[in-house]
């Protein structure tokens, strides 16, 4: 059984195979994630005034939303500290 690594030549095959196959963008893969990461901060915020209020009374799940919301900020940050690191780059080439 051979098994190979991803390279990055073997991403960009499979995200043209993506793009093709569903005619979406990068831009629109981007905004729909933002999307959703505006979405789990907002739930997570609502879940957190809601226990405040005493309307809901499950602490775990608050804290399962609110831990969910930032662990996705996270990863957002680190997508774009990694896309401006390849804009920089792409940038500094000499052609």
């Amino acid at each position: 059984m051979n098994v190979n690594g991803i390279g990055t030549g073997s991403i960009s095959r499979i995200a043209d195979k993506q793009s093709s196959n569903t005619g979406t963008s990068f831009k629109d893969i981007i905004n729909d994630q933002l999307s959703k990461l505006n979405d789990s901060q907002i739930r997570a915020d609502q879940m957190a005034q809601d226990f405040i209020s005493g309307e809901v009374e499950d602490l775990h799940a608050v804290m399962i939303a609110t831990e969910e919301a930032r662990l996705s900020l996270d990863l957002a940050l680190q997508v774009r500290n990694k896309i401006v690191e390849a804009y920089k780059e792409i940038n500094n080439m000499q052609l």
